[in-house]
């Protein structure tokens, strides 16, 4: 039986949506394996790491009927990526096995029984369902990942909170030294659902998002589950259990130092300075004076680095430390002109905003230098 027959560009782009949480090596060796489910024209490609579970349906031709399995996925698109793009390739049912064939190639791939294959048991009392277009989810997570802990013992800080209520969707990322909080407009109004979504599928949704898709992305939140639904896909992941830290104490308010700059260069002056920074110690000083931001940085080497910039400021003269490397990250996943930084002292965290608009905040420690 021929399970399906298209181009290779069409068969390697939907196994590629669902294999990215493929684990090489697993305890159970069909997790490796993607679940092939063909309903007539429709075929549905579901993969699993029994924590997250992805599925995407596509229509692809073949014979007419039923027919399921599992085969290695990683072994499919590693075969079919060595194709052209435009060449028709077709898998075929023979006994226990696929043949998957291409041009003048053909491959016989083992297969593991669909039956065998644990699908996610999913949650039985979803929330409300509500929708934002994709790039605004894409948009959120890129403002705020970069702030997720990683193999942190406090294992609630290894993802990303989702507060939805009312008309706003927020997402907030902490590792303890810094918090990155960003938010959204829903299209209707929800009632209060916070979830912990866990960091692998925080990435593996920053990879499935399209930046230009017009389509919306769908969710729903159940007490130990979440579920997204985009473009035909069906993207089900475990919760972190736990409390989430109050992050509305930690938001700094009415500091009454405030400088307003250009992010560009703001961002290149501190990667200068980072230059010369060890590799363990990522301090840098900042000085500001009315009319000067001063950056400076040193290592074991008794090297340094200064570097300068002209700001309109009228503020008091604050020297100020941080990781340099927790002020690039965020400026780096900013696409604005301007930036706004409130100060307070050399002991206070700092706030960094940007100008007329209230959906981003990120908090930083100060470092002692």
């Amino acid at each position: 039986m021929i399970v399906l027959k298209a181009t290779q560009e069409s068969v390697l782009g939907v196994l590629q949506q669902v294999a990215g949480i493929v684990e090489r090596r697993h305890t159970l060796p069909i997790l490796a394996n993607v679940l092939i489910r063909k309903n007539g024209p429709a075929i549905q490609f579901t993969t699993s790491d029994l924590e997250i579970q992805i599925r995407t349906t596509a229509q692809l031709d073949g014979d007419a009927g039923s027919y399921t399995t599992t085969v290695g996925a990683r072994k499919l698109i590693d075969i079919l990526r060595t194709m052209p793009a435009d060449q028709t390739v077709s898998l075929e049912s023979s006994q226990n096995k696929l043949v998957l064939k291409g041009g003048k190639s053909r491959f016989t791939l083992q297969t593991l029984p669909a039956e065998d294959f644990p699908l996610v048991q999913e949650a039985a009392n979803f929330g409300p369902a509500f929708s934002v277009p994709q790039k605004v989810l894409k948009d959120l997570l890129n403002q705020v990942s970069f702030a997720m802990a990683v193999h942190d013992i406090r294992y609630y800080l290894n993802g990303i909170l989702f507060v939805a209520e009312g008309r706003q969707l927020s997402l907030v990322a902490t590792d303890g030294h810094r918090l990155a909080w960003a938010s959204a407009t829903l299209d209707k109004e929800v009632p209060r659902q916070e979830v912990i979504l866990p960091r692998k599928t925080v990435l593996e949704m920053q990879r499935l998002l399209s930046d230009d898709a017009e389509g919306a992305i769908e969710m729903q939140f159940a007490s130990n589950q979440a579920k997204f639904s985009f473009e035909g896909m069906e993207f089900v992941t475990k919760l972190v259990e736990g409390k989430f830290p109050d992050y509305n104490r930690v938001i700094p308010k009415n500091h009454k130092n405030s400088v307003t700059l250009g992010r560009v260069p703001l961002l290149a002056s501190l990667q200068r300075t980072a230059i010369l920074t060890s590799e363990k110690f990522k301090g840098v000083r900042l000085n500001i004076e009315p009319g000067t931001l001063r950056v400076a940085s040193n290592n074991a080497e008794q090297e340094e680095a200064m570097d300068e910039l002209d700001i309109d400021y009228g503020g008091d003269a604050i020297e100020i430390g941080f990781n340099v490397t927790y002020l690039i990250d965020a400026l780096a996943n900013m696409e604005q002109d301007m930036v706004r930084l409130d100060l307070q002292d050399a002991n206070s965290s700092a706030l960094l905003t940007l100008p007329d608009n209230d959906n981003f905040k990120y908090v930083v420690m100060p470092m002692r230098i």
